[in-house]
């Protein structure tokens, strides 16, 4: 039964592509030509779906939100103002309490776009833009439940949201911005300024230092590394603990032996004001796991994997 109910709805969706008509890009037209915003309606099942067709809109870069046909009959119709696009759902199209006010709506200078299962149907013919969302058959065994007609009608909602996006040029950072509090938006709007340890917090030295004063620059500064820089703070190179094994490798007189002779010079650097998300890539990238934050040509702070996972960047 499960199977059979997954062929339905994955059918009723496919046969969408086909019935995809002039009438599709005329509803994103609208809606990209609306001054007001968009509200999205119907009741029942439909209403649940209208819910997060709307939801799916706002989180997309159309300003959308939902409003219940039957408490839009009942005072809610002052939300529908005078420039604004109204998304009405109905898989029979002939839903009193959608077609009560759809005259209402025309009246105040709104534009209606509808989503029905019935072509035919009166909320198709008001409609400035008739979505057919019709299916041949609900996957309910008694042919009642509405079970594919939802389905049919949350994909087209779907399309309707993604090309809207598209046209709209909605990218990656604009998304994080409807979302700061989820994962993406940790990775896609936090600056490296915002979590790099402070120029105060980080290990270094001078180009006069040993590979001893280098060594004990790591031990008190907990992040596996010292940098070299001048007086000035320009950065000259940076010494790790990578480096530290290397060096003693090479049986080098700790306390003789300066730090530029063994360190690792033109570091890998950022600037403050780049994403953590690309600090995160170029420490993938070339394998380290720490990063010197340069700004004006002098250091300005540092980063390593533990602060991009306290940050939840990674």
């Amino acid at each position: 039964m499960a199977k059979r109910v997954l062929r339905i709805e994955a059918q009723a969706v496919s046969d969408l592509i086909a019935r995809l008509d002039d009438a599709f890009p005329r509803a994103v037209e609208l809606i990209l030509a609306c001054r007001g915003r968009v509200i999205v309606s119907g009741i029942g099942k439909s209403g649940h779906i209208a819910r997060k067709i709307a939801a799916t809109l706002a989180s997309t870069g159309t300003p959308a939100y939902f409003v219940h046909a039957a408490e839009a009959a009942h005072g809610d119709l002052g939300m529908i103002a005078r420039d604004d696009v109204l998304i009405a759902l109905s898989n029979s199209g002939e839903g009193s309490e959608l077609l009560t006010i759809v005259p209402l709506v025309k009246r105040r200078g709104g534009r209606l776009i509808a989503i029905t299962g019935n072509p035919a149907s009166s909320l198709a013919r008001e409609a400035d833009a008739h979505l057919d969302a019709g299916v041949a058959e609900e996957a309910c065994p008694l042919n009642l439940a509405p079970t594919a007609s939802t389905t049919a009608a949350l994909a087209l909602g779907d399309a309707l949201a993604v090309a809207l996006l598209d046209r709209r040029g909605f990218g990656a950072e604009d998304f994080a911005r409807s979302h700061p509090g989820g994962a993406l938006g940790r990775r896609l709007l936090t600056r490296v300024r915002d979590i790099m340890r402070p120029l105060s917090e980080v290990p270094r030295v001078g180009e006069k230092a040993t590979v001893a004063e280098a060594v004990l620059a790591i031990s008190r500064g907990g992040m596996g590394m010292t940098a070299i820089v001048t007086e000035k703070l320009a950065v000259l190179g940076i010494f790790t603990d990578g480096d530290l094994r290397r060096a003693l490798e090479k049986i080098v007189d700790l306390k003789g032996t300066p730090v530029t002779e063994v360190m690792t010079p033109h570091p890998r650097a950022i600037g403050p004001d780049r994403l953590a998300a690309e600090a995160a890539q170029m420490m993938e990238e070339h394998s380290i796991s720490q990063i010197l934050v340069v700004e004006r040509g002098a250091l300005a702070g540092a980063l390593n994997t533990h602060d991009l996972f306290r940050a939840k960047v990674i």
